[in-house]
């Protein structure tokens, strides 16, 4: 110690240094935070609509080149509405927001899980209810304006085994679709009693399989409720309490788009 300190300067400092390990490295809570990951890889495996053009990657270079360095670089397409994805509101409602229209505190906003799985599981065209949500509001208190609303039903479960997932494997075939999916009583209660900024659930849709007329799709577009399709991970989030980000690659005047969600927990 500095002997140029005063008695009690050479105290407090002695103190200080009998506390430092005991101070924290990092900001308080940080390493309770943490990041889940929503969205499924875009790949060969990828399940798309049965009427739409699926992922596909082409290689346009992977190796060494002539003059040393290393390269990769490759060509993709594929449908707007396919894997983990966004509708926009467009999709279904004329003059409603297109992707690149979308405000960005529609995508970025705290978010909450409704679990409907028992009952899917039960029923694999299940209609999601108004009293789902009214069952999780009395346990949760109310669903605040402004939240992203995303439903469990345990869908993920069964990708990607395309037949199982939507019900069927066969190219262009809508008439056997079955998988859960939102009533437009359930649409109507999110988007004009609740206000909710956006929903998603685990499903290939918002309407359920059966569904011919798109009830759903065309409620939330009407009220420019984005949608997100084909969300996983939803069985490891909480109730409530976390936050989620879910930006769109920006397709000008798209009806849809690949979308990466992520689910923020934590201080």
């Amino acid at each position: 110690m500095n002997r140029l300190c005063s008695p009690l300067q050479e105290r407090i400092a002695l103190l200080l240094i009998a506390l430092l390990p005991a101070l924290p490295l990092s900001p308080a809570g940080a390493e309770e935070r943490r990041i889940l990951d929503l969205t499924h890889a875009f790949d060969e495996t990828t399940i798309y609509w049965p009427t739409s053009k699926s992922f596909h990657l082409d290689e346009v270079h992977k190796g060494p080149t002539g003059k040393g360095y290393w390269y990769e670089s490759n060509d993709i397409s594929a449908s707007e509405h396919g894997g983990t994805h966004l509708d926009a509101p467009a999709h279904f409602f004329q003059g409603s927001w297109h992707v690149d229209d979308i405000p960005l505190d529609r995508l970025m906003a705290p978010g909450i899980v409704v679990d409907v799985a028992a009952k899917a599981k039960k029923n694999p065209d299940y209609l999601i209810q108004v009293s789902d949500f009214l069952d999780w509001e009395s346990r949760h208190g109310r669903i605040a304006p402004g939240r992203i609303v995303l439903v469990r039903t345990g869908w993920e479960d069964r990708w990607p085994d395309k037949k199982r997932y939507l019900g069927t494997d066969q190219p262009g075939d809508v008439e056997h679709l079955s998988f859960p999916g939102f009533s437009e009583a359930a649409a109507k209660f999110l988007a004009k009693e609740r206000g909710v900024a956006a929903v998603g659930l685990d499903t290939p849709s918002l309407d359920h399989g059966p569904s011919k007329d798109f009830l759903a799709h065309r409620v939330f577009g009407k009220a420019n409720v984005p949608g997100f399709e084909n969300v996983c991970q939803l069985k490891d989030l909480p109730p409530s309490g976390f936050r989620v980000i879910a930006l769109p690659m920006k397709i000008g005047q798209g009806s849809g788009a690949p979308l990466r969600i992520i689910a923020e927990l934590g201080p």
